[in-house]
């Protein structure tokens, strides 16, 4: 059955079928389609309780400080990819979690905001990673009453959101003159998503309600005002997203615990055969892009 983009509004046919193959919280399955304009791949219908598909394991909270800082350090090399275009300012972190990016920033010299949904999460960020948290699952509403800011970072947020296009100008609106939008993607044009079709980590279904190819996101964001500075599927983040992405993705193609074990070995080593593919520029498994804001 055909359905209309909800980017372009072009006619769009089925392509595949998934399930929850990551958390296994439901059963359901969910019909993902391929806009033939706009590349767009995106679920519908999007259920409409999408926030009973996150478990309470689903957010990671330290137990403290020097957990915190710990646990914060993978996320190092984001605050590095904001301090090549801005050094300080008022940052805002939209869907942060427990608040890894949020407290390197902090501890950056930024004056740091956070938006999270979870209640849990938000409690955390305030008290102890000791930023300005919002708790909404309205991010557009939040947006409104917020800012400016010199940066807003979304860091694998956009394709968990019905309303990203929405979502998009919000956050492009609050952003200063000059000021940066800094965010990190899925990348559907990735040869491990190929390979692995509705089994790849990255379909993350119902959590994962559309993925976004890069030149579709440039465009959408040049229309918004907003120039791309620097785009890759080759930085740190990403590439963590392809070893992590063969492990899962092996994982998820059967449901014996035995059967589990010897695919995530196979998975280790298909990552390591295929990074030499999966390094070229494009090909990984995920993006992140650094926009401008110009008008």
């Amino acid at each position: 059955m055909k359905t209309l983009c909800p980017n372009c509004g072009a006619e769009s046919q089925p392509w595949f079928t998934s399930k929850d193959y990551n958390r296994h919280v439901t059963n359901e399955v969910f019909h993902h389609y391929h806009c033939p304009e706009c590349e767009l791949i995106f679920i519908s219908p999007v259920p409409e309780n999408l926030g009973s598909y996150y478990p309470d394991t689903y957010h990671f909270i330290p137990e403290s400080m020097d957990s915190l800082e710990k646990a914060s350090e993978p996320d190092r090399y984001k605050i590095e990819i904001v301090q090549r275009f801005v050094k300080a300012g008022n940052l805002l972190e939209i869907g942060p979690s427990y608040g890894g990016f949020s407290y390197l920033a902090k501890k950056a010299g930024f004056c740091v905001d956070a938006i999270e949904m979870n209640a849990k999460c938000c409690e955390f960020l305030r008290d102890v990673v000791g930023v300005h948290a919002i708790n909404s699952d309205d991010a557009v509403q939040a947006l409104r009453e917020a800012g400016p800011y010199d940066v807003i970072a979304l860091w694998h947020v956009i394709e968990h959101l019905p309303n990203a296009w929405e979502t998009l100008e919000a956050t492009c609106a609050r952003v200063k003159p000059g000021g940066y939008v800094v965010l990190a993607s899925p990348n559907p044009d990735a040869f491990q998503f190929r390979v692995m079709g509705r089994y790849w980590l990255h379909v993350d279904a119902p959590r994962h309600v559309m993925l976004i190819p890069m030149k579709l996101l440039v465009t959408k964001m040049e229309q918004l005002g907003m120039k791309a500075e620097w785009m890759t599927t080759g930085d740190e983040g990403s590439l963590r997203c392809n070893v992590g992405g063969w492990e899962v993705s092996f994982i998820n193609l059967s449901s014996h615990r035995y059967i589990k074990r010897i695919l995530h070995r196979i998975g280790r080593l298909a990552a390591r055969l295929f990074a030499p593919i999966e390094r070229r520029e494009g090909k990984g498994s995920a993006y992140t892009m650094v926009f401008k804001r110009v008008d």
